[in-house]
């Protein structure tokens, strides 16, 4: 008969899921010994919290829902802050937890048994899109379906551990499908009326259109419009495109994009605080919004008119109704990138250089994942990914530490690239030990600069003597060499730098390499920004138009 456990993954497995990253516990072995004969791919990590940002960095390379398992109690409680980066990037990830045993739970009381925790779903409930406890037929696949489904995000599942042990039907499996309803965005006569009207358009493209990128170039073609990409969306047009901008409006020449348009087309994105320096990016006349979620579209630049569904569907249905023959791109797209390229190496020969060592070394298929980090920033600002989902940063929820569990995750779809700091990348070394067992292809690249550098550059740049910054490091070569994974220790970011990371990423096996050399933060880092002041919609009269 099988148990709890059997019909857990069975029920995975119905859903589509190939990959898992999780942590066994008491409580959940039965599911692990239900993995060793599924076809499912079980990744073990050495934390929970890595567990589910590998799953993350899995759903944002393949564009499939990342599956974390882990136990009760710590267990569940340590991937919160993954949970939370997933939550603020919309990232399809199902987190699935044990619970103590249905006969030990007593509502209202913590009896104080092993890894009790009063409400485990509430733990979840602010991080997630929806919580669930498995005891209705379906749940596992609705829970992966909630996942996927726009708009995405992560969802919890909780099952107690004499459910999961239990032999014989535990649950009422029964089947799951979910309704696949292609309903035609609303909205689109009305922002085409606008649109006529209009001379300067200007595409700011977010994670909501990240699978949308051939609509989003039939789009702009069309419109005659440049394109701007959200940190979550690089690479979306790829690096050919004409009217790709491929670098941030906190480049004074880019952001006078934003300024001269005349209409603002915002395609799955809600315009956060980081792509616009706090909204201090002044609202353009006109603003029409592409999203699945209205409400979502409207709370920070109050749009004209709203779009109300998938990017995709939205950008074509928007293309449909214009000329077919396109329009010339009302500004100069080479000119503008052209003078903010000057402008920031003017300022910073050193980390330009790094730049270009990284673009002429990196190959099309590696997958790239940043961390909240100095060289991680310029990474963000001015890395040309050759298309979407191959460059990955934390910039939903900032969460640092997240480059190297994540891409052990990302390593599974292709050749993958971590950069950390020395500080970042100590939050989960012990990952080391998942990369060598899994022989994953992945490089991880760490800048030590001895501590924490944006926050030692924060500390200066308000006039103070830094403090709690400058970290104790270990030797990270004879670290990587106690784990068996081969490192190298390089001075700076230039020529010995750009051949020693072409030899480590033609390694099919894990390595490590070590650059020691300190970078100054970028204009896109907020100390730096050159729009100052209050957030425009601190004024009561901005966002209504006009």
């Amino acid at each position: 008969m099988p148990t709890g456990g059997d019909e857990l993954v069975a029920a995975l497995e119905r859903a589509g899921v190939d990959t898992v990253f999780g942590l066994p516990g008491v409580h959940n072995l039965p599911a692990w010994e239900a993995l060793r004969t599924s076809p499912i791919r079980l990744v073990g990590v050495r934390h929970e919290q890595a567990a589910v940002y590998a799953a993350d960095g899995y759903a944002r390379a393949t564009g499939k829902v990342g599956v974390a398992l882990v136990t009760t109690g710590p267990g569940a409680a340590n991937t919160l802050g993954a949970t939370g980066e997933a939550w603020a990037s919309g990232s399809p990830v199902v987190v699935i937890a044990t619970d103590i045993p249905t006969s030990l739970k007593r509502r209202g009381i913590v009896g104080g048994a092993l890894h009790e925790a009063e409400d485990q779903q509430r733990l979840f409930s602010t991080l997630t899109k929806q919580t669930f406890r498995l005891d209705a037929p379906g749940d596992v696949e609705r829970a992966v379906n909630t996942a996927y489904e726009a708009p995405r995000g992560p969802v919890f599942v909780e099952i107690p551990t004499d459910r999961l042990s239990a032999v014989g039907p535990t649950w009422d499996v029964g089947e799951f499908a979910p309704d696949v309803v292609e309903d035609e965005p609303e909205g689109v006569q009305q922002a085409l009326e606008l649109l006529a009207g209009t001379w300067k358009p200007l595409i700011v493209a977010g994670g909501g259109a990240i699978d949308a990128g051939p609509e989003v170039a039939e789009l702009a073609r069309r419109l005659g419009a440049p394109v701007l990409t959200t940190y979550s969306a690089r690479g979306l047009l790829g690096r050919d495109d004409p009217r790709a901008v491929d670098l941030p409006p906190h480049l004074p020449a880019i952001g006078e994009l934003w300024d001269e348009a005349d209409v603002l087309i915002a395609i799955g994105t809600d315009l956060d605080g980081m792509n616009t320096m706090n909204w201090r990016l002044p609202r353009p006349p006109n603003v029409v919004a592409v999203n699945v979620d209205p409400a979502d579209a409207s709370k920070n630049y109050l749009p004209d008119v709203v779009v109300a569904g998938d990017a995709a569907l939205g950008a074509r249905a928007l293309a449909a109704g214009l000329p077919p023959a396109g329009a010339d791109v009302w500004a100069s797209v080479v000119t503008a990138r052209r003078r903010a390229r000057g402008a920031v190496r003017g300022d910073h020969p050193q980390e330009i250089a790094f730049l270009e060592t990284f673009a002429r070394v990196v190959g099309d298929d590696v997958n790239v994942v940043a961390d909240m980090c100095i060289p991680g920033y310029w990474l963000a600002a001015m890395y040309q990914p050759a298309g979407p989902r191959r460059f990955q940063y934390p910039m939903g929820w900032g969460t640092l530490g997240y480059a190297f569990p994540a891409a052990l995750g990302a390593a599974i779809a292709g050749p993958t690239l971590s950069v950390s700091g020395d500080g970042g990348f100590l939050f989960a070394c012990g990952e080391l030990a998942t990369a060598k067992q899994e022989r994953l292809p992945l490089t991880a690249l760490v800048v030590d600069d001895g501590g924490y550098g944006m926050l030692r550059f924060d500390q200066r740049h308000s006039g103070t003597e830094t403090y709690g910054v400058d970290l104790e490091t270990p030797d990270f070569v004879r670290l990587a060499d106690a784990f068996g994974i081969r490192a190298t220790a390089v001075d700076g970011l230039s020529d010995d730098f750009g051949t020693t990371l072409a030899s480590h990423l033609a390694d099919p096996e894990p390595t490590l390499l070590v650059a020691r050399a300190a970078l100054t933060p970028p204009p896109t880092t907020s100390p730096r920004w050159h729009r100052q002041g209050p957030p425009t919609w601190a004024d009561p009269l901005a966002g209504l138009g006009g």
